[in-house]
């Protein structure tokens, strides 16, 4: 049961990293094409952004790592 726990927390996570990594991009491009001289400000915007929902699915993994090898 342990695996089954570890293995949906881990993918849940992983779908909602790229799902919300999806939406950032497109919406920095998205005004990267409407306001072109906003592009460097929006640009390490995103990457902060980028930055902060990859950490979720990294510590969605150590606790399934925690689940599994307890």
């Amino acid at each position: 049961m342990q695996y089954l726990a570890a293995s949906i927390a881990a993918g849940i996570a992983a779908f909602a990293a790229s799902y919300g990594n999806g939406k950032v991009i497109s919406k920095a491009l998205e005004g990267m094409a409407r306001q072109p001289e906003a592009t460097g400000n929006l640009r390490s915007t995103m990457f902060i952004g980028v930055g902060l929902i990859e950490a979720v699915p990294i510590m969605a993994i150590v606790v399934a790592f925690m689940l599994v090898l307890k």
